[in-house]
């Protein structure tokens, strides 16, 4: 007798399987003029920004065409017609930019001056900000903080004549030296220290500056973090190395690519007043060369080729610091979501 089939259907389901994840609720998409008539007052709070950031940024980018035109201005009764009416000479400027010397002089003393003040300015603000946030009266934190802050406000006109009150032929420092019977030092006018003497003028005026940013990043340290440390015995420079150094190396990898970025823009005024005093192949910078080599001479197509070379660079830079930082680690300026 043979035996009955046995019809084998699904598994019955498990009391203690896991449930599906439940998928997420579509969010609807607000419509614009709602967006507009609920928002209109930050809107209106931030619109004056957004036009300065447009007419003095963005609009300006429109400008470098003329790179590629053999570009004149008196062509025509108006911008748009002498545009039109220059010739287009594709990289012509371009080529005669990287073969002119002076260009290549200018490029050399700008990347030298910002490696170096990327060493010897670029970690004072850090210092500072360490030491003003571990001052334990804050009436004396807040009257240094006020003393540092202050040079920035001074114009650079003001700051190139102190330090030529202080240290020039004329000087207290070389007056000093001459009724000591010394041979003063020639500070002002050597082309061989000029590099140190911009990198002080710019630690004088903009140290104390730079130390808000960090100011406010050791503000964002929990506090219980150090007394958790120093009840385990940690030391000063254990809770400096463990905590507030980890705490603000996202704020100094960020400002780090921002810096390298602005590599090729060192200034302008500081150079151009400074300039004669030292000559030109220890002074000349990228920006001052534009003045000079572009806009003094009206050979406009030429000084956009320079500008469009500097954006190029800092992009590149920016671009590659980034990466760098997301390799160890960092967030960086942006990250992929």
């Amino acid at each position: 007798m043979s035996e009955p089939a046995v019809v084998v259907g699904p598994e019955p389901a498990r009391s203690d399987a896991p449930a599906p994840p439940a998928r997420a609720p579509r969010r609807r998409r607000v419509p614009l003029s709602t967006r507009l008539r609920r928002d209109w007052q930050l809107l209106a709070m931030v619109a004056p920004g957004f036009g300065i950031l447009l007419v003095f940024s963005y609009l300006p980018i429109a400008g470098n065409v003329i790179a590629f035109q053999d570009y004149n201005p008196y062509l025509g009764d108006n911008p748009w017609q002498a545009f039109t009416h220059s010739n287009w000479i594709g990289f012509g400027q371009f080529q005669l930019l990287f073969d002119d010397p002076a260009f290549w002089d200018a490029f050399r003393n700008t990347l030298a001056i910002t490696a170096f003040q990327l060493v010897f300015f670029f970690p004072l603000p850090i210092v500072l900000a360490v030491m003003l946030h571990n001052l334990l009266s804050s009436r004396l934190r807040g009257l240094v903080q006020t003393i540092v802050y202050l040079p920035h406000f001074f114009s650079w006109v003001l700051v190139v004549t102190f330090f030529v009150a202080m240290f020039g032929g004329a000087g207290l420092l070389a007056q000093t030296m001459r009724d000591a019977g010394m041979q003063p030092w020639n500070v002002m006018t050597d082309p061989g220290t000029f590099i140190v003497l911009v990198t002080a003028e710019a630690v004088w005026k903009d140290v104390g500056w730079g130390t808000i940013v960090f100011l406010a990043a050791l503000s964002t340290i929990d506090q219980s973090l150090y007394e958790a440390a120093a009840a385990d015995g940690a030391g000063r420079w254990r809770r400096l190395w463990h905590i507030t150094l980890p705490g603000l190396r996202p704020v100094i990898v960020l400002l780090l690519i921002l810096r390298l970025g602005d590599a090729l823009s060192v200034g302008f005024e500081q150079f151009l007043l400074q300039r004669d005093a030292v000559g030109r192949q220890a002074a000349e910078v990228l920006d001052t060369f534009v003045y000079h080599f572009s806009i003094a001479t009206g050979n406009y197509g030429y000084g956009a080729a320079a500008g469009l070379f500097k954006a190029v660079v800092g992009l590149v830079l920016i671009l590659a610091a980034n990466r760098v930082a997301h390799l160890l680690g960092e967030r960086g300026i942006y990250a992929k979501s």
